[in-house]
């Protein structure tokens, strides 16, 4: 009995003020700063909590000492989480095929440097073809001149400058539609018919010629019997 209560007591004992102080920590790892005057166990405890951006805010601000030997396996997380296992493999094997060790930090900074000029240039690239297309559209609209060209007044009022003259246009246009017409199947054919037609009765059309002559003959003589009586 007694070891069960000594086991319990272990287990349900009250926490040191050190333990207090570094869940106060943790508890308001956004305002932490400077970490140069606390030891390197208390460090492992409370800046596994951070973000990105609050860790990196505590290596620039840390004075007097270096945090790497507690921060740079978190950074190496950072560098995995954020640009995947593929690429943090390839850096590792880059490393070791060069002989150099870069903090990874820097490697995390660098990477973000390189991603950020990337996107960029992509969007960059994106405005540019906008513009294109933007300028490709409104060279294809229909744009209402304003302005009359001086060219235009020597078309209408027949000066000597160049230009074509609209009653000209109008006047070969219609002696180009008459011809066509004449030249037709269809006038053709009625010309056809009316030749068979006066060969068909040759004595009427002499008769009408005739009858005209004689008809102006006898209007000649009655005027000058009028005459003579006046």
């Amino acid at each position: 009995m007694m070891r069960r209560d000594q086991i319990r007591a272990r287990e349900m004992r009250t926490p040191s003020l050190v333990d207090l102080c570094v869940q106060k920590v943790i508890d308001n790892v956004r305002y932490l700063g400077n970490v140069g005057s606390l030891d390197q166990h208390l460090l492992e405890q409370i800046l596994p909590h951070c973000t990105a951006d609050q860790l990196m805010h505590v290596e620039k601000s840390t004075k007097g000492r270096n945090p790497s030997p507690v921060t740079d396996k978190l950074w190496k997380k950072f560098y995995e989480k954020q640009f995947g296992t593929n690429n943090t493999n390839e850096v590792i094997k880059r490393m070791k095929k060069k002989r150099v060790n870069f903090r990874w930090m820097q490697l995390y900074e660098a990477k973000g440097k390189e991603r950020a000029q990337a996107e960029n240039e992509a969007l960059d690239r994106i405005r540019q073809l906008y513009k294109k297309e933007d300028a490709r559209k409104q060279s294809r609209q229909v744009r209402t001149c304003t302005k009359v060209p001086p060219s235009s007044k020597r078309r209408f009022w027949g000066d000597n400058g160049p230009g074509y003259n609209v009653s000209n246009v109008k006047s070969n246009i219609m002696k180009k539609a008459k011809i066509e017409f004449l030249k037709s199947h269809e006038v053709k054919n009625l010309a056809a018919m009316k030749n068979k037609s006066i060969q068909r009765n040759p004595s009427s059309s002499s008769f009408k010629k005739t009858g005209s002559i004689s008809g102006n003959w006898f209007n000649f003589q009655r005027s000058q019997t009028y005459k003579e009586g006046i």
